[in-house]
């Protein structure tokens, strides 16, 4: 294993441990805290809620931007990369300190995946898990001139903003319980981390190591506060920033959606499962409901750092097969284990 990428996610983590107790002084001190009068879909306990701040993405930004200044170029891609981290920050924090619109996060959510595209970063091809292949989405291109050359992949560009939109919001939503939410990012990043280290004679992966590493770090730096009984919470700007930097880096890693989804399987079918639900019900997808994987798990009686340390589990094996596993066995298992959480919803709906 590199020594740089084991020193991006200790340094990481240095940061987001040191910095996480003093961004939540600052948020108590200001006041900013969790409503305990929130909607049901919460799932804090009310006296957690009457003094936990939210915020938690300040000190996981500043780690990575920290470490990846220390071990990275800035160049183009660092740059829109670190940029639209920032923006998802900032209307993160807003958020965290005053509710804002569902609707006006999702056109941030967009703004964001058009600024990574306009830095030149897009998924120019798919692999093919049924023969092993790839397929091009960059046969349809447009050029055109403005202050010099430039060119748009239509089919390329298109899906890499669905797939960042899609990603911040599915693993916001899997954010109820302590824990959680840092625990299954950090391991997700490791292990992109990993995968990007088996093609390490490739320049272009360095890239992707360090960031996974920075990822990895300071989500892991910041879950000792995150932890049941929390003293913090990710809030907004911690969720977005983790689903935002994971769709990044699966892009970057030489387009691994698949790798992704497969390491992100219980809040990837939770989320597809609770889209149908909440069509099915003729409700706003957008507006929680209570009902996802944790809820569920919490309601046939799991302990809070239970719940935790499943998703945990979950993630580490889910890492260590894709470690083994070939994108036809990935997709083999993924469609078994969507047939059983399914199931489970199923038999959960039947015992409201």
């Amino acid at each position: 294993m590199p020594l740089s990428f084991i020193l991006a996610i200790i340094i990481s983590a240095g940061i987001s441990f040191l910095l996480t107790p003093l961004i939540r002084n600052f948020f108590i001190s200001k006041n900013w805290i969790e409503n305990p009068k929130e909607k049901d879909k919460k799932t804090h306990n009310a006296t957690a809620l009457s003094s936990v701040p939210r915020g938690g993405g300040i000190p996981i930004f500043v780690a990575v931007l920290i470490t990846a200044i220390i071990f990275l170029p800035l160049d183009k891609h660092l740059i829109g990369i670190l940029t639209a981290s920032f923006i998802t920050l900032i209307i993160g924090l807003f958020d965290d300190v005053k509710d804002i619109s569902p609707k006006i996060r999702l056109l941030f959510n967009i703004l964001v995946a058009l600024i990574i595209v306009a830095s030149g970063i897009g998924i120019a091809f798919v692999s093919n898990p049924l023969n092993g292949g790839v397929i091009d989405l960059s046969f349809l291109k447009i050029n055109f001139s403005f202050f010099g050359q430039h060119s748009i992949w239509v089919i390329s560009d298109i899906l890499a903003v669905i797939w960042i939109i899609w990603c911040m919001n599915i693993v916001g939503w899997a954010t109820g319980v302590e824990g959680q939410l840092p625990g299954f990012v950090s391991i997700s990043a490791f292990f992109i981390g990993l995968l990007a280290i088996g093609y390490s004679t490739d320049i272009a992966q360095w890239p992707v190591i360090i960031l996974a590493g920075a990822v990895c770090g300071s989500y892991l730096g910041f879950l000792p506060f995150n932890f049941f009984p929390q003293s913090i919470m990710p809030g907004y700007s911690g969720k977005s920033l983790g689903g935002f930097l994971l769709a990044v880096l699966a892009i970057l890693s030489g387009a691994k959606l698949a790798t992704l989804v497969f390491l992100l399987s219980i809040p990837m079918l939770d989320a597809v499962y609770t889209i149908i639900r909440r069509l099915a019900n003729k409700k706003p997808i957008y507006l929680g409901d209570g009902k996802h994987f944790h809820h569920q798990l919490l309601k046939a009686g799991w302990s809070r750092p239970s719940v935790a340390i499943f998703y945990w589990a979950i993630s580490l094996t889910l890492g260590i097969l894709s470690l083994f596993l070939n994108s036809q066995q990935k997709l083999y298992f993924f469609i078994a284990l969507s047939f059983l959480i399914f199931g489970l919803f199923i038999n959960f709906s039947k015992h409201k």
